[in-house]
């Protein structure tokens, strides 16, 4: 199981990998259909001509846009109008899927491990710095091995 878990997300990071540089796109203010509809001289009138909706329909969908509250329908039926495609994913912040599992995995073990630590601390049995460093590290790499559930509390 663990072997097709791992498979499963190093084919997702396959997957994601051509969307790696949209980390550094900046989402115009105005949003995307207002940028590319201004763009290319089109007046909203236009717009709304190839959705068969009125102008201010126009209006209102760049607003929706522009504020988050647009759906994907939406944003297909303005990519299909302007002859564009419309792009969707959701993608890791930093790196990959593997990294963001990694990254979580490194924690958990962390907050475990200090915290185990400082229950032995009270009775005197606290472990040296390397010794914790080594433990932290060998439970993260168990818990992304298992790819525990408490991964993501």
């Amino acid at each position: 199981m663990r072997n097709k878990r791992k498979l499963l997300i190093e084919q997702l990071d396959q997957k994601l990998q051509p969307f790696s540089e949209s980390r550094k796109v900046l989402v115009p203010e105005r949003g995307w259909i207002n940028t590319i509809r201004t763009a290319l001289n089109m007046t909203m009138a236009q717009l709304g001509a190839k959705l068969n909706i009125t102008r201010q329909g126009v209006k209102r969908i760049e607003e929706s846009e522009a504020n988050g509250t647009i759906t994907l329908n939406s944003l297909k039926d303005v990519a299909m109008a302007l002859d564009l495609k419309l792009v969707y994913a959701l993608v890791p912040k930093n790196e990959t899927i593997d990294d963001l599992i990694q990254k979580k995995a490194d924690k958990l073990a962390q907050k475990i491990v200090l915290r185990t630590n400082q229950n032995m601390k009270l009775e005197d049995q606290g472990i040296g710095d390397d010794k914790i460093a080594k433990t932290i590290k060998e439970l993260a790499n168990e818990i992304k091995r298992e790819m525990r559930k408490s991964l993501w509390d």
